[in-house]
């Protein structure tokens, strides 16, 4: 059982045409360092982490639990993808009872703009619609964030509202794996 209920977890690895989205392992725990240390990536995550925390933080396998993948490019991580439910304290839901699926992601700045975090998240979009096909996803960003808007909008997500939150300005969206007939 994960966050999703019935759905079991791992999946096998999904491959892309460059990349396989999979469980952690060992292996990654230097690029997850890295990941949360980047000034570059934390500029709309709240902030790099220091080094010297994350290297007692974080754990021999990192990352190990239901609803996040290591993006994996020729045998190396080079970001993360997680589905997560959103949590009914914060602003924005598409539905009543709140808990939607929300997609989160983070890519080491090395592989910014080369189409990885479409490619990879458009796989586990697929693979959830697959495993949940009557879920919607929602996905929250900074409207600072440029590269994350364009990714939403390339991925189909739509706008639901904007709202205030971690002293910034978001934008709140989502994906419905079923298209409306009519």
């Amino acid at each position: 059982m994960t966050a999703f209920g019935p759905v079991a977890w791992p999946p096998a690895p999904i491959r892309t045409e460059r990349l396989v989205l999979r469980e952690p392992e060992a292996r990654d725990r230097a690029a997850f360092i890295e990941l949360f240390a980047s000034p570059e990536v934390g500029t709309y995550t709240g902030g790099p982490r220091p080094r010297d925390e994350l290297e007692r933080a974080v754990p021999e396998v990192p990352g190990q639990r239901p609803g996040l993948f290591v993006i994996d490019l020729d045998g190396a991580m080079i970001g993360m993808i997680t589905l997560d439910r959103r949590d009914a304290e914060r602003p924005g839901h598409v539905r009543p009872d709140a808990g939607e699926a929300e997609l989160g992601y983070m890519f080491l700045p090395e592989a910014w703009g080369c189409g990885y975090a479409a490619e990879a998240c458009a796989a586990a979009l697929d693979w959830f619609a697959g495993a949940l096909p009557t879920e919607p996803v929602v996905l929250c960003t900074q409207t600072a964030n440029d590269r994350s808007m364009r990714l939403a909008a390339k991925l189909g997500f739509t706008e639901v509202q904007r709202f205030e939150e971690y002293g910034a300005e978001q934008w709140f969206g989502v994906w419905s794996p079923v298209t409306p007939s009519g």
